[in-house]
């Protein structure tokens, strides 16, 4: 697993042992920074569910202010501690060992233009975040959120406050653009 572009462009990621986490593929994650494009830019970024916290760390690449890294398995988040090490970016990034949803229940630091939800298929948990973040103003007013799923799941816009405004399929991965309605 690498950094595919930015700054970091080539720089390698250590990686969780075993099956505990499903690192986003550099197609995958190539086609959804192509897609993001300049909203890359000075973002602040949440990543939950960061498993190696490859996609933030790409995000920093590109050129992100900073970003939040959600991780609630002790060693994806050793995995990501020595990343931020390796990569030299504790003073832009920080992990915080907690699970996703007591995070979004206990935050108060601020909005993100930019929130990434990648967290295991086939749990609803895409859904559930979706619901708690359409209730609390964590999203900048025109950020967007990316979320992982896989390619049979459903996301119903009716269901949060946030327009599904693109969807792409790779392989057994759905990714899905959302934003606010009122962007």
């Amino acid at each position: 697993m690498r950094i595919i572009a930015g700054e970091m462009r080539g720089r390698i990621l250590k990686a969780v042992e075993g099956t505990q986490t499903r690192p986003t593929s550099d197609k995958v994650k190539g086609a959804m920074f192509n897609v993001l494009g300049d909203r890359v830019k000075d973002a602040r970024v949440l990543d939950l569910f960061s498993g190696t916290g490859n996609l933030a760390f790409e995000a920093l690449s590109r050129g992100a202010s900073e970003a939040v890294l959600v991780e609630k398995g002790h060693s994806a988040f050793k995995v990501v501690r020595e990343n931020i090490e390796h990569l030299g970016l504790g003073y832009k990034a920080k992990i915080v060992l907690m699970d996703a949803f007591k995070f979004l229940d206990s935050y108060r630091d601020g909005v993100f233009n930019l929130i990434f939800l990648d967290p295991p298929y086939h749990q609803e948990l895409v859904a559930k975040s979706l619901s708690i973040l359409s209730e609390r103003p964590y999203l900048a007013p025109n950020g967007v959120i990316v979320a992982e799923t896989a390619k049979d799941d459903q996301l119903s816009a009716e269901m949060f406050s946030f327009e599904i405004r693109k969807t792409s399929l790779y392989g057994d991965t759905k990714v899905w653009y959302l934003q606010r309605m009122d962007v």
